[in-house]
């Protein structure tokens, strides 16, 4: 007879380790289970332009609506998978490690690889909505669904909530390891940390200069300002943004660790 995890791990896998959680997880799991619901919808969208094609009243927009439907879902699908550590696995020699290697396991694929890739893809994303918002983009066809910016800014989005994702269980798996307080949980996802105060930085540099610059300043030429150019360390050439990156990461640890003394201060009184 199946025990109620095993009947919860195959009816409803949001529901597994639930005591676990934290908040993260929770709102993944939310957001993923009302995103299920299109799967139904789907189907319908399927089977109706099966049918109207078969009887010569092709519907372009019905086979627009399908990948529309289907990219949302997939996309909100990988955080749920993340989170519910649903998705498929090669586990050659994941299965045979100790809990606490998997553990490490987990923590680096989370914050060394997948988080940073995740950064990555909303970074370009984020471009490629943006121009589709500004051009108003629409179907190939004439009769298809017009708006796609409207599918490309939810891509965008989908790739926030794989973050809260990815970084909600990474926390989760370092909870288990040791208290997983702010200054730890940065140090221990350097690279996924780093990366994105970069981003955040290079955006803020970018748009002080075009703000202060003059009404006809281009983007272009605010890309070629002299604050985004490189310089050489041996053989290496390296930007200025990534050195303003590096300082802006070791600082934001250090107040993370004046934050954690602090509260510890704080809960002894």
């Amino acid at each position: 007879m199946q025990s109620v995890e095993e009947i919860a791990a195959v009816n409803d896998p949001g529901e597994v380790g639930r005591d676990e959680h934290n908040k993260g997880d929770r709102l993944t799991v939310l957001i993923s289970n009302l995103f299920a619901w299109i799967f139904p919808i789907l189907m319908i969208a399927i089977c109706a332009q099966v049918f109207l094609r078969g009887a010569g009243m092709n519907q372009a927009w019905l086979d627009d609506f399908q990948w529309w439907l289907y990219g949302s879902a997939v996309l909100v699908g990988i955080g749920y998978a993340v989170t519910t550590n649903s998705h498929v696995r090669v586990d050659i020699l994941y299965d045979n490690f100790p809990d606490k290697k998997k553990l490490r396991t987990e923590i680096f694929a989370l914050a060394w690889l997948f988080l940073p890739f995740i950064i990555l893809c909303w970074d370009v994303t984020i471009h490629y909505a943006v121009a589709s918002v500004v051009a108003d983009e629409g179907s190939d066809s004439p009769n298809g669904l017009h708006n796609l910016w409207i599918l490309k800014i939810m891509m965008n989005a989908s790739f926030i909530i794989i973050g809260i994702a990815a970084w909600s269980a990474y926390v989760r798996n370092l909870s288990k390891l040791m208290k997983p307080t702010l200054s730890r949980q940065l140090i221990y996802a350097f690279p996924s940390t780093m990366f994105l105060i970069n981003l955040i930085a290079f955006y803020a540099i970018w748009w002080f200069i075009y703000l202060t610059s003059p009404a006809d300043t281009t983007a272009r030429e605010v890309g070629r300002s002299a604050i985004f150019d490189e310089f050489e360390v041996g053989v290496y050439d390296i930007k200025y943004t990534i050195v303003i990156s590096l300082v802006l990461t070791v600082l934001v640890i250090g107040a993370a660790r004046f934050l954690d003394r602090a509260a510890r201060n704080d809960n002894a009184v």
